[in-house]
């Protein structure tokens, strides 16, 4: 790969971690989305009795193991660096680089980083420290509290943890999080400065804090009676977002030497966009602009032609303007071809991530490319007229796809859009 005539490294994706209401694993999640299961339930972590939205795609039975996190650590670090933790963990040990539960010396650990995407970071945390304070005082506040919550803790954790000497850092920008880390994380390789990066995202903010600020919105799906039948992005009557919960991380490693090494290679990426609408602080623009400039850069940026995109892993909220806009932002992208695209939320199944989606739905686009198969937007049953492309309905599809594209868009009318190629 060349940018303006220097030489740049591939970036393969060689390992992947993945916790949603899915599953705990990659394994679990996968075949659970493949088989068009839904992960939103009713909350259990959260007293909902006040509020009116009383579903999530919430993570069940979860603790993080032991030679992960000590016992005696993990109560002091919030639920979205448990999930780091543990998706990265399971990618390192997928991409063959953890023996015996240690790195192995497979790399220079000082050419080894991290980058992760954080939505919001700890607020159930900071939810139980503001009641601890108030009802019996600033001196009861934990000394471990900052270290809990801060974004960056994540890949700061994860980093010691794992012996990674090269950069560690967390970018924020709402629901493009993940995907714009990946970006940096890409650009690391990209550029040799790093051989091996450790990214994607993580996000645990259901409680009555976070939960309450986006039903006074408006933004959350109200359909407690049918949880399983609640995200239903595209469909006519869909009302709203399913807020999930986890993370998903990748190990993005220099392709020559994942070659040289004999490591398994999902996918590689290849492509890259970034824009904003410059619009509205929460809506997207009507007519999908900064979306549309977002893909179109990724696809310009990969080198390749618009109708060889075979897939799109839609950001496919199942807010009633969010998946309109996409529509005709992706429509716009690919003019007469985008009516041969497969498209999918599985934000259908999983709810939607915020800072973490990126990260789980590159995941997706990824195995769609290794195994050829698909996987469906569920609950869609009566289809909006303004959503009129092929959105996979309610069963997963097999496709000897070449590329597939990535969309993240988030608050503030940040969008990201990153392109896969099968390897």
């Amino acid at each position: 790969m060349t940018q303006n005539n220097i030489l740049l490294n591939r970036v393969a994706i060689t390992g992947m971690g993945m916790i949603n209401g899915l599953g705990h694993t990659l394994k679990d999640t996968w075949e659970n989305a493949v088989a068009g299961k839904s992960g939103v339930s009713l909350i259990e972590q959260a007293n909902t009795e006040q509020m009116l939205t009383k579903i999530a795609g919430e993570v069940k039975n979860f603790t993080i193991a032991d030679h992960i996190l000590e016992p005696k650590e993990a109560p002091r670090y919030d639920r979205f660096i448990h999930f780091a933790m543990h998706s990265a963990y399971e990618a390192l040990n997928d991409a063959g680089l953890i023996t015996n539960n240690q790195m192995n010396s497979t790399y220079d650990p000082h050419r080894m980083g991290s980058i992760m995407g954080v939505g919001i970071g700890g607020f159930p945390e900071i939810e139980r420290t503001a009641h601890t304070m108030f009802e019996k005082g600033p001196k009861r506040v934990s000394p471990f509290f900052i270290p809990a919550v801060i974004p960056n803790m994540s890949t700061g954790l994860i980093s010691i943890r794992f012996g990674l000497r090269g950069l560690n850092y967390t970018i924020s920008s709402a629901c493009a999080s993940a995907a714009h880390a990946l970006t940096a994380a890409s650009y690391e390789i990209m550029f040799g400065r790093q051989d091996v990066m450790v990214s994607g995202g993580a996000e645990a903010v259901v409680g009555q804090l976070g939960m309450s600020g986006f039903i006074t919105m408006k933004a959350l799906s109200r359909r407690n009676d049918e949880p399983h039948r609640a995200s239903r992005p595209f469909d006519v009557d869909r009302d709203g977002f399913v807020l999930g919960e986890g993370a998903g991380v990748l190990i993005l490693e220099n392709y020559d030497k994942a070659v040289a090494r004999g490591a398994k290679i999902y996918a590689e990426i290849v492509g890259h966009g970034a824009t904003s609408d410059a619009y509205h602080i929460t809506a997207p623009h009507p007519e999908g602009e900064g979306a549309c400039n977002s893909m179109r850069m990724a696809v310009e940026n990969a080198g390749i032609n618009f109708n060889e995109v075979g897939y799109v892993n839609a950001h496919g909220t199942s807010t009633p303007l969010g998946d309109i806009g996409e529509t005709k932002a992706i429509k716009k992208t690919f003019g007469d071809h985008a009516k041969n695209l497969y498209v999918s939320s599985t934000k259908s199944m999983t709810g939607h991530l915020l800072g973490a989606a990126g990260g789980i739905e590159t995941i997706y686009c990824a195995m769609a490319l290794h195994t050829g198969i698909i996987p469906p937007t569920i609950n869609l049953e009566n289809q909006d007229p303004e959503c009129d492309l092929n959105y996979v309905p309610n069963k997963a599809i097999k496709a000897d796809i070449k590329y597939a594209l990535n969309n993240s868009f988030g608050f503030g009318g940040t969008n990201s859009s990153l392109v896969l190629r099968k390897v």
